[in-house]
């Protein structure tokens, strides 16, 4: 899904898509042309709205930056605009290049594209340390010596203004020989510290003389071991936009505080001559908050680090890897985020919001099959030994033009183990002795009893069937029966390891209110068992979906499957059975 549609294609879906908060502010700039008749540096018209997907490279991504991704590219996308990719990487401590290849990767496979817009804010690391000498020379900034601890005692807290460091009134040129001995590494980590000169006793904690350049001995994914200082985050990011044209700057709710310092930052620098109005605008939207999931990087590294699941890409993670090897379609993602919408109250939304989303996609999409996940032997002892009939079915119940498929009916099959009870139970309509039911897309047959092993347990089910009861035949008006089962014939069945994934959470907020969220596991979150499916099925690809008649929607497995011999994981059941 491109950024560049025609005009008329993108005025359409902006006018289309459901209105929130966001699209009104841009509906006001667009009305009057706050960001119009802007250019580049090399004179290029640039768009009225241009957005920009910033992660840090230190992680996977999850379901929650799937909402942001959606989110900007989608209103660049709907209001003739780009969308930019950006990566800030300020911190070479925690960043690999592994980050940025699955990020790019997963934005791609989410349906968009930043075409030529790519960046890094390593690529303006020379600017931004020019910009730093000059906030010191234009007294906006300086070096602090001070110990970590020093620090943190003197910025005071909510209730108590901070106390201005020793070091705030050393002069510009002293600032500036410091910070140039800083970069040439003459001093140890954490020895000096950058800071802007805003105001201790502020109210807002961002704005008492933040931190805007460490010290750093550490190799950078990308610039190498060019520098031992990096800029902070805060300082980086309202640059990065800047230096982009960025015009809304969208961001979750935790930076709202932040906002204040990106304005002050933007401003000093408009002063100095770096950059003209109009300036970026930040505005911020609720994170996505979704039960029986986490999404902080620390506690999903740690089920990945304690081996508690299989990977970043298990397919019970969040991780966009992780639903996308689950089998969730790029489309469900975009779905469910439009579902959700945008606000700016923190809410929480239900799971069942989002597999409801996939099981809508899927429901068109899927070729449909049997399988037979926990199978019974089903013995026709009126069906001659070798034989074998003809069935058939639709691909698609609701496509006819997608064709049918085409199996076997033989002596013995394969049904489901919770289709015969020999004492059924009120109500219970399938298989028990001297009770007829269909096989679906096959015969009625009547059950005549069933072989134990020693232990009393039933290894195998009986029954005669009636030649004349086929179904599509005309015989088979003349059988009233309220029992229909599903089966794979034994002689053609192929058998498959199959994946039953459920939440990997009982708790609906596994680590709210500082709960140990591990106390909140699903021992059941993963069973595996070994199915026999209709025959074709060993011709599956990878990533390829299905719906399992009866069991829901089910994937083979992007990574464990290989050609002729799938896996099979299940996305979701057919119904929201949770709880239930």
């Amino acid at each position: 899904m491109s950024n560049n549609a025609s005009p008329d294609a993108n005025k359409n879906a902006a006018a289309a898509a459901p209105s929130n908060f966001l699209r009104s502010i841009i509906d006001a700039d667009q009305q009057s042309g706050t960001y119009a008749g802007r250019t580049d540096s090399k004179g290029a018209a640039l768009p009225s709205v241009i957005t920009r997907f910033p992660p840090e490279p230190n992680g996977y991504l999850h379901i929650g930056h799937a909402k942001s991704i959606c989110l900007n590219f989608g209103l660049a996308r709907d209001y003739a605009g780009r969308c930019d990719m950006r990566f800030d990487d300020t911190n070479p401590t925690r960043e690999e290049q592994e980050y940025v290849d699955t990020i790019l990767d997963s934005v791609q496979w989410l349906g968009f594209s930043w075409n030529e817009h790519l960046y890094y804010a390593s690529d303006y690391f020379d600017q931004l340390y020019l910009m730093a000498e000059w906030l010191i020379t234009a007294g906006h900034a300086y070096v602090d010596s001070q110990s970590a601890e020093q620090m943190a005692e003197n910025r005071g807290n909510f209730a108590e203004p901070g106390k201005n460091s020793p070091f705030r009134e050393r002069s510009a040129a002293e600032s500036l020989d410091m910070l140039r001995r800083m970069k040439a590494g003459e001093f140890k980590d954490g020895e000096h510290i950058l800071r802007a000169k805003i105001d201790m006793a502020s109210p807002n904690m961002n704005m008492r003389d933040p931190a805007i350049y460490r010290i750093r001995h550490a190799h950078h994914h990308r610039t190498g071991d060019k520098w031992c200082i990096y800029p902070m985050y805060d300082y980086t990011h309202p640059i990065s936009d800047a230096l982009e044209n960025v015009t809304h700057s969208l961001c979750t709710l935790e930076f709202q505080d932040h906002r204040p310092f990106y304005d002050w930052i933007l401003q000093r620098l408009t002063e100095g001559g770096f950059f003209k109005q109009p300036l970026p605008q930040q505005y911020e939207f609720a994170r996505l908050n979704l039960t029986y999931a986490i999404t902080s990087k620390r506690k999903l590294l740690q089920l990945v680090e304690e081996k508690i699941v299989d990977g970043w890409d298990d397919p019970r993670m969040p991780t966009i890897v992780g639903i996308r090897r689950r089998g969730y379609t790029p489309e469900s993602i975009q779905l469910f985020a439009e579902r959700i919408g945008v606000t700016k109250s923190d809410s929480w939304i239900d799971m069942s919001t989002l597999e409801g989303a996939l099981r809508d996609d899927l429901d068109d999409k899927a070729p449909r099959t049997v399988a037979v996940l926990r199978p019974l032997k089903l013995i026709i002892d009126n069906f001659a030994e070798n034989d074998s009939v003809a069935c058939s079915a639709p691909v698609h119940p609701h496509h006819p033009e997608r064709g049918m498929r085409n199996f076997a009916i033989s002596r013995e099959l394969w049904i489901e183990e919770d289709d015969f009870m020999e004492e059924p139970s009120k109500g219970y309509f399938r298989l028990y002795p001297g009770n007829k039911v269909r096989l679906r897309y096959g015969y009625v047959i009547e059950c005549t009893g069933c072989d134990k092993d020693a232990s009393g347990k039933v290894i195998a089910v009986h029954c005669n069937y009636f030649a004349d009861s086929k179904s599509g035949t005309e015989g088979s008006a003349n059988y009233k029966v309220k029992g229909n089962i599903h089966w794979v014939s034994a002689a053609h069945a192929v058998q498959a390891e199959v994946r039953l994934y459920d939440r990997l959470f009982n708790d609906p907020q596994p680590d709210a209110g500082g709960k140990d969220f591990k106390l909140a596991l699903n021992p059941n979150s993963k069973e595996l068992v070994h199915a026999y499916l209709e025959a074709g099925a060993e011709l599956a690809q990878a990533g390829q979906q299905f719906q399992f008649e009866r069991h829901g929607y089910f994937v083979a497995d992007r990574v464990a499957s290989v050609a002729g011999k799938p896996v099979f994981n299940r996305i979701v059941t057919l119904k929201d059975s949770w709880g239930k």
